[in-house]
């Protein structure tokens, strides 16, 4: 069958908007091509920095005539609805339709709507003009006198068909003056010459020969393996970096490897320092010593040429401007070590945090004063965490992070530790933003922990109060984060804490009306809730037996909750747990059916003396002792023991159903078992709601 192949060649296009833009494309003419009847086999896309490129395997090379009848009104209908359907049958009057007639509806008119078939290459030059003038680009320009618009200025199409035993033909479109045709250009500086594709397989080819690396992924492979290979030479270990691998294969269509170096002085800035600035300034990777992990004074950097002299002037080109950047950062470095953290803290008052919660220094007091009532729950020492919160941000003032933002916290640490501060403050101002997502650490120092938790709780409940809720897709302060990171911190830590208590301290400084303190509170425990669904789902936990476990009161120990959790699981998949949930669901809906038909609930505890067969009396029995055992394994903390006693009414519970008819006729007698019922659906909500629980 007959393959596709679009090539648009233009100037270079953003790194960061390549690959998003390739899989547009291939999602726009796929579509498109399904929409008008043409299924394919498969489809890749290719982008490099000046081209967006298609292969579509196995098209068509025709759509199939189609021929569909519709119906219409009845003969006699009004005027308006039979002009609406031949508006929409593409019938000139009523005389092109026929009349078909329903025995029960009477003669009523059909249009039949023949379609030929069309070829490929027809479709494909229809629907490719608007394509190119919707594409999604995030940002796209004008230039010339023209009202074409693309991310850059756009030079050439490139747009073939055809099966590969003949020659392909080149789909003929226009997009605003630009023609289609088979002709592209190679790399722009080592074979900027025109050269004719006719299918896939010779185009990649032929952009090989001219220096070009079609696929992204091949480029990045081959960075990293010569990346790995030069530091291998030097004694040295790359330090890797997938964010930068991606933008860099995406700068290069022929990417040549090199090493350069710099000062040896410079390594007595921290290392962090020295990567963000060789990163972001020149788009290099950083070399390590494997012997002290620490950095070495060399640097890789890729080009998109291959050089005459070797690259040494490229590499000497960079080399300056790295010695200049870090130059900068080194003079950050030393001026802010002279400035003591705590001498910044002034300077945050003038920081606003948020417009209705105030500045970043009123958001210190409060974090002060609540990872000091978070270190008494936790153990942690009381004054270490009031330190670590007070200087928690103090970096944010400095001229390092001013420089690089995304080295707040760590470089507080670097400051702490130079002027003195104890190690576990100093870990704490760095950590306390941890963990920023799933695959970031969790905080372990209790000084660390208490203010993490003081740090994330005090957004909470700050973007609470002010009625800023994450909403559907849309959460602009990371909250849905930063509950997911109070969850992973005692989840983790194994932390015994009711965050209804930290919460309630949390909101005590925000100007919150008294009444709407409570709420506030159960909203927002409930929004920890539906947290920890998402992470136990993500961890294989069942969610009906989180809704089980949450549906008791006071559930605000999330360690507790994923023991009950943990442990309902284990119960419901024994036979005795399993048996136990279909009686607890008959006992349930028997009530629930004799409730409706008396019109008040069940309530009373059953009477002894109303207890007439030994099957309702082993059961009275059976649920007084299983709910006192699974009582004390509750207030023990020892969920599995709570369930094994719930186990034992299994039994009992069997034989009542076998034995009892619950509705009899006398009615003190029917009320009596009736309650017994009632008492093991109380019974079982010890542990847990087992009406939450799925089967």
């Amino acid at each position: 069958m007959p393959d596709l192949l679009l090539e648009l060649f233009s100037e270079e296009i953003p790194a960061r908007m390549q690959r998003k833009a390739a899989e547009d494309l291939k999602t726009l003419v796929t579509n498109a091509l399904v929409d008008a009847g043409l299924p394919y086999e498969g489809a890749k896309a290719f982008a490099t920095p000046r081209r967006l490129a298609l292969h579509v395997a196995g098209v068509p090379a025709g759509s199939a005539a189609t021929r569909e009848e519709r119906k219409g009104p009845r003969v006699g209908a009004p005027d308006k609805a039979v002009e609406g359907f031949l508006r929409g049958a593409g019938l000139a009057s009523v005389e092109e339709a026929s009349i078909q007639n329903d025995p029960k509806k009477g003669d009523f008119y059909v249009a039949v709507i023949e379609k030929p078939g069309r070829t490929a290459i027809d479709i494909i030059a229809d629907f490719m003009p608007g394509i190119l003038r919707g594409f999604p680009w995030p940002k796209s320009m004008r230039w010339g006198t023209t009202a074409t618009r693309w991310v850059r200025p756009l030079h050439s199409i490139v747009a073939t068909f055809g099966p590969e035993t003949e020659e392909p033909e080149v789909i003929p479109f226009e997009f605003d003056g630009i023609k289609s045709g088979k002709s592209t250009r190679g790399h722009r500086f080592l074979a900027d010459e025109a050269f004719d594709v006719r299918r896939f397989d010779d185009y990649a080819t032929g952009l090989e020969k001219h220096k070009v690396v079609l696929d992204a992924d091949r480029r990045k492979d081959m960075i990293l393996n010569d990346a790995k290979d030069r530091a291998l030479a030097l004694g040295l270990e790359l330090v890797e970096d997938p964010g930068l691998l991606e933008e860099v294969a995406g700068l290069v269509e022929w990417p040549v490897v090199l090493t350069g170096s710099f000062d040896k002085d410079f390594l007595e800035i921290p290392d962090e320092c020295i990567q963000l600035t060789i990163r972001v300034n020149q788009k290099c990777f950083v070399l390590k010593d494997p012997k002290t992990g620490r950095l070495a004074n060399k640097f890789v950097l890729v080009s998109n040429i291959v050089a005459g002299d070797g690259g040494k002037l490229i590499v000497a080109g960079n080399e300056k401007v790295i010695r200049a950047r870090l130059a900068d950062a080194r003079f950050f470095w030393e001026t802010d070590l002279k400035t003591r953290l705590s001498d910044n803290l002034p300077r945050l008052d003038e920081v606003k945090f948020h417009e209705k919660l105030g500045s970043v220094g009123s958001r210190i007091k409060r974090l002060i004063a609540l990872s000091a009532d978070l270190a008494v729950i936790i153990g942690a020492d009381k004054a270490k965490a009031e330190r670590a919160a007070e200087l928690a941000k103090a970096d944010l003032v400095s001229n390092m992070v001013f420089e690089f933002p995304e080295l707040q916290g760590l470089m507080g640490r670097y400051y702490a530790s130079a002027q003195g501060e104890d190690a576990s403050v100093a870990l704490a101002i760095e950590e306390h933003y941890k963990p920023q997502g799933p695959s970031d650490s969790v905080p372990s120092d209790p000084v660390a922990v208490s203010v993490a938790l003081a740090e994330k709780l005090d957004l909470l409940a700050g973007f609470w109060a002010i009625d800023e809720k994450p909403t559907g897709s849309k959460d602009p302060y990371a909250l849905r984060r930063a509950a997911l990171g109070v969850i992973r911190i005692v989840l983790e830590n194994e932390l015994r804490i009711r965050l209804g208590d930290p919460i309630r301290a949390a909101l005590g400084p925000i100007d919150v009306p008294v009444g709407d303190a409570g709420a506030l509170v159960d909203s927002l425990l409930s929004f920890f809730g539906d947290r920890l669904k998402v992470h136990l789902k993500d961890e294989g936990a069942r969610h009906d037996l989180i809704d089980a476990v949450f549906a008791l009161e006071g559930q605000d120990d999330l360690l507790m909750v994923v023991k009950r959790v943990e442990a309902l699981g284990n119960f419901v998949s024994s036979d005795d747990g399993a048996n136990l949930l279909a009686g607890y669901k008959r006992a349930v809906n028997i009530l629930k059916a004799e409730e409706k038909k008396d019109g008040v609930p069940v309530s009373g505890r059953p009477h002894a003396d109303h207890l007439r067969e030994q099957a309702e009396i082993d059961l009275a029995a059976a649920i007084d002792t299983a709910r006192a055992e699974a009582a004390s394994a509750v207030s023990e903390e020892n969920f599995e023991g709570a369930m094994e006693a719930l186990s034992k009414l299994r039994a009992p519970v069997d034989r009542f159903f076998e034995d009892i008819l619950v509705n009899a006729e006398e009615p003190a007698l029917r009320t009596n078992r009736l309650q017994l019922l009632a008492e093991i659906r109380d019974a079982t909500h010890v542990v847990a709601d087992f009406s939450k629980v799925a089967g």
